[in-house]
């Protein structure tokens, strides 16, 4: 072939190519996709289908980081995402179905009660067939109810902000008749509590005491306890009280906006010589060796000892620490007349009772002296009471 036949087949090459690649940017939809390395590929413009984001990430942007949620619905919700993805994947939320859900919701009703109670556990599936074979005991009715609500929560946002087509986890159905009704202490229970001896090596014996005085005459939740600092001791009007508040250096609030207080000492902690709740000790906490678990959780350590003792001495199952709350409401709501319900619910740290206007405008006006009033009216018999 002569130079000058080469030079005319390149022109006609260059052409060509030209044309197929101005026909290409104009193409009509339907046509077939050009082979791969071709001019027309090269040219195409990249179009990739909407991918969806995985759960963890929308936990994260709706629920992890809401300054609004407090420190227990995050930890609550990362315990379910952690259960769901261990059992699925972290799988996008667009494919999370309902078929997927009733398999969740399988898993769960059969997980054994034990799980994630001990410092190593099975994985998830591996526990469930573990259960279902030697027939253990498993969680409530409530418990699973408790996972799906969390997963629904989030599911609102996604399907609102159309990330998600449906929401899988509402319209359930959940068995909780198997959850167990709890109740106050009889004086009996108490006397026992008080005086069998205390042998465990998991917390101190001056810990174990004050942890249980401070229930018995503030009616404080365990984490609320767990959580008290030297500084969370404050004289208010001449007052000495606990101010249980949010610590968001340490990740911990109240369970409610509610549960934000100020609680007169009783005069029997106050006398406590070994609790010394007006002395600076130079300890942060004021039960500075109870252990951090895994989860960040301050007490775990003495919730499982406690629960462990309670149930070696005879204390029946629906009797537990939470039971100080109910023993100290029942008591307090006995009292003299003149020791108003809203001054109980605000020690307590309950929504208030009567939801009146004034109430929810005049709460935090309550003077000092009258909580006082309400906590020097708790009397237990000399035999119930924990010593030190």
């Amino acid at each position: 072939m002569s130079k000058k036949e080469k030079d005319m087949l390149r022109e006609q090459i260059k052409s060509l190519s030209t044309l197929i690649v101005d026909l290409g940017k104009h193409r009509p939809a339907g046509l077939t996709e050009a082979p791969a390395g071709s001019p027309v590929e090269d040219e195409q413009p990249k179009t990739r289908k909407p991918t969806s984001p995985p759960l963890s990430t929308m936990a994260e942007k709706f629920v992890f980081t809401d300054k609004d949620k407090s420190e227990d619905t995050k930890k609550a919700t990362r315990k379910t995402v952690d259960l769901f993805i261990e059992a699925f994947g972290d799988m996008p939320v667009k494919q999370i179905t309902g078929t997927v859900a009733g398999e969740f919701f399988d898993l769960l009703s059969d997980l054994p009660a034990t799980h994630g109670k001990g410092r190593t556990g099975l994985p998830i599936r591996e526990a469930v067939a573990q259960a279902r074979e030697r027939g253990q005991e498993t969680v409530s009715g409530k418990t699973v109810k408790n996972h799906f609500s969390r997963l629904s929560a989030l599911w609102m946002h996604l399907v609102q902000r159309e990330m998600a087509d449906r929401n899988p986890w509402a319209g359930w159905d959940f068995n909780i008749t198997k959850n167990i009704v709890r109740r106050g202490w009889t004086d009996d229970e108490l006397t026992l509590l008080a005086h069998t001896p205390w042998n465990g090596t998991s917390v101190s014996r001056a810990t174990w005491a004050g942890i249980i005085s401070v229930g018995m005459f503030t009616g404080m939740r365990l984490g609320e306890i767990c959580n008290l600092r030297r500084q969370d001791i404050e004289v208010i009007e001449g007052i000495p009280c606990f101010h249980v508040c949010p610590h968001p250096e340490d990740h911990w609030s109240p369970k409610t906006s509610a549960g934000t207080r100020i609680i007169p000492i009783h005069s029997h902690l106050l006398a406590m010589e070994g609790l010394d709740l007006l002395r600076d000790t130079g300890e942060y906490y004021l039960f500075s060796d109870l252990a951090v678990s895994s989860t960040s959780e301050r007490g775990d350590n003495f919730a499982r000892a406690f629960s462990k003792h309670k149930k070696r001495i005879g204390i029946p199952e629906d009797v537990t620490f939470h039971s100080f709350r109910h023993t100290v409401s029942t008591r307090l709501r006995n009292q003299e007349a003149h020791i108003r319900e809203l001054w109980i619910d605000t020690v307590l740290g309950h929504e208030a009772s009567h939801k009146s206007q004034g109430t929810m405008n005049y709460t935090s006006g309550i003077a000092v002296s009258n909580l006082q009033q309400v906590i020097e009216a708790l009397h237990y018999p000399e035999e119930c009471i924990m010593p030190f």
